[in-house]
């Protein structure tokens, strides 16, 4: 008889495998939480900015003050801008190593099943040349 047992080796795989999911979910939400924690400390300082200026803004009252005030609307404007597209880099920088991480545990994941079923079926092999014998 074979010693192959196939539920064994499907429970065995299955196990692997949501082992597998459950890391590349834990990868991905840590990944969603960095990301957005990036986009609200850029958001906030950016607001904190606008409103500032906004302050200044409303003090103005005649035109030649707003031409001395409008040159720093503008850097306040260039620098939310600039902190915004950082926050974004930075983002998708984490993405993209999360997705290497999601890649070499699938790719291990995928070998590790290979290297068990190859192990089973030489061993079945194995087994049934013995009985044949």
């Amino acid at each position: 008889m074979y010693s192959f047992n196939l539920n064994e080796q499907f429970s065995k795989t299955a196990a692997q495998f949501a082992d597998a999911a459950a890391e590349i979910h834990r990868l991905a939400l840590s990944n969603a939480e960095k990301a957005l924690g990036l986009h609200m400390a850029a958001l906030e300082e950016n607001l904190s900015a606008t409103f500032a200026f906004a302050g200044e803004l409303v003090d103005v009252r005649d035109p030649e003050a707003l031409k001395t005030v409008w040159p720093k609307g503008l850097q306040v404007a260039r620098t939310n801008a600039e902190r915004s597209l950082g926050a974004v880099q930075e983002a998708f920088a984490h993405t993209l190593k999360t997705y290497e991480a999601v890649g070499t545990l699938a790719k291990r994941q995928f070998e590790q099943v290979g290297e068990q079923v190859k192990a089973e079926a030489e061993k079945t092999a194995k087994a049934g040349a013995k009985a044949a014998k």
